[in-house]
């Protein structure tokens, strides 16, 4: 991994930690919508340590129970930390709007995908442009309840 690299999962992890707060902080009165999207806070279980691991993301789609995530990464060539959690430990904790949930999380398959990638980037086209700076396909992830 580049220097580049390191210094921006770095940055990326204090943001999402400083986000973290200013939700809890202010009840997700302020912090809890970004660009027109709603954010969450994903709850994984590390897939070495089995430590739960959280981080602040955005949800470009909910359909009803359902929530779609982007393991974008900002169109790194790795997946992100969190997306590799999930795919080892499935079963997630998902906040949003302060009310936190038991999800299954799972990769969408080639033709969830199609449907669910317009539908992204309409929420935020600046997936589009993560998409074209990697060689990757960009995983959707759909989380939904575990009941």
């Amino acid at each position: 991994m580049t220097r580049r690299g390191r210094f921006a999962d770095v940055r990326f992890r204090m943001v999402s930690r400083g986000h973290a707060l200013l939700l809890r902080t202010t009840g997700w009165r302020v912090g809890a919508g970004i660009v027109g999207m709603p954010v969450v806070m994903l709850a994984t279980t590390g897939r070495r340590s089995g430590r739960r691991r959280t981080v602040v993301l955005s949800a470009p789609v909910v359909d009803g129970d359902r929530v779609v995530l982007v393991a974008s990464k900002g169109g790194d060539d790795r997946d992100p930390e969190w997306y590799r959690n999930l795919v080892a430990h499935p079963s997630v904790e998902l906040t949003m709007g302060g009310v936190t949930r038991r999800m299954t999380a799972r990769t969408a398959d080639a033709g969830e995908r199609a449907t669910l990638w317009p539908r992204v980037v309409g929420a935020f086209d600046g997936y589009a442009a993560y998409q074209r700076r990697t060689t990757r396909e960009i995983p959707l992830v759909i989380c939904e309840p575990e009941d």
